[in-house]
């Protein structure tokens, strides 16, 4: 092209107009082929990873719901994994999609300033300064921002599960890229920075289970204490729906300065442990009363002696 230009113009004897008509051609054509062809690298590749990121959330979604199959599968009747693993996909989708268009963008952009004359090496060397010291003004943010992606990545926790983050426990409000909210049990609003999160305890994922040590007097008939606390147990179970299996007595789990503790186990679904403890701790008081079996309370005997009698005295407390 610029020889045909050259060519039209050179015997006019006006080089600069014939080098003026190479640039204004020429140049705005390339510019706009490099603009066309950043638009288009971008629209695939956010095709591409929205596909890619789809396809693996999918296959996620399967393990997640054969191990609540194989854990428990009364879970399967809820939607909440399906719904969990959408937003999961679309929030990790659309943070991938932005940092490869920002790539894209900023090669177009480098390749429009050459096109242009501008000389390259001041500007790569001043942003290699510049990405030096915002990478170190914003090592704390990188962080939270790539640890929150593997949160939302591996489904560590999500919208309403009950987690233990070390430094606070509650329900979880809102996981972003950079932070997760937490609402405790006394009603305490915590934001805490995902790359602060060291270790994760999720007690609402696929199921849970009630835990109760029970404490009975020594001088109880086991057999009738474990028999008792099974009947209980079992008939809340056939009317509680959230109780996923039968309950089960593991027998004595401790010998207690006052007392001989017998652990009860429920698997239950998520979330759903605390109340049914409670309501348990309720029938097992009143099932005890009935059966005649002593709940303990520490007791001691104090020994005063008398000065004028120089005598110990019990005083059983």
């Amino acid at each position: 092209m610029a020889e045909s230009l050259t060519a039209v113009f050179g015997p006019l004897g006006s080089q600069s107009l014939s080098d003026f008509a190479d640039w204004a051609v020429d140049k705005p054509l390339r510019i706009l082929l490099i603009v066309i062809g950043a638009l288009i690298v971008t629209r695939i590749s956010k095709r591409a990873i929205a596909g890619a990121v789809r396809t693996a959330g999918d296959d996620a979604l399967r393990r997640r719901l054969q191990a609540a199959a194989d854990l428990a599968p009364a879970m399967l009747q809820s939607d909440d994994t399906a719904e969990r693993s959408a937003q999961r996909i679309a929030a990790i989708s659309s943070v991938l999609q932005s940092g490869v268009a920002f790539v894209i963008y900023v090669i177009a952009t480098f390749l429009i300033l050459a096109e242009v004359g501008v000389n390259l090496a001041p500007l790569l060397a001043g942003a290699g300064v510049a990405g030096l010291a915002i990478g170190f003004g914003a090592q704390s943010l990188v962080k939270d921002v790539v640890s929150g992606v593997f949160i939302l990545l591996e489904d560590q926790y999500g919208f309403g599960d009950i987690v233990d983050l070390g430094e606070a426990t509650g329900v979880v409000e809102d996981v972003s890229l950079r932070t997760t909210r937490l609402r405790s049990v006394d009603g305490v609003v915590w934001y805490v920075p995902n790359g602060e999160i060291l270790r994760v305890g999720n007690m609402s994922q696929h199921w849970s289970r009630s835990l109760l040590d029970i404490e009975v007097a020594y001088d109880t008939d086991l057999s009738q204490a474990k028999r008792v606390i099974s009947e209980i147990a079992r008939k809340y179970a056939e009317e509680e729906p959230d109780i996923l299996e039968p309950p089960e007595v593991w027998g004595v789990e401790a010998l207690a300065a006052s007392s001989v503790v017998l652990r009860l186990v429920v698997k239950t679904r998520p979330s759903e442990q605390w109340r049914i403890s409670r309501e348990l701790r309720e029938r097992l008081k009143v099932g005890f009363d009935a059966a005649g079996i002593e709940i303990p309370f520490p007791q001691q005997t104090v020994w005063a002696r008398s000065p004028e009698q120089g005598a110990a005295v019990a005083d059983p407390g």
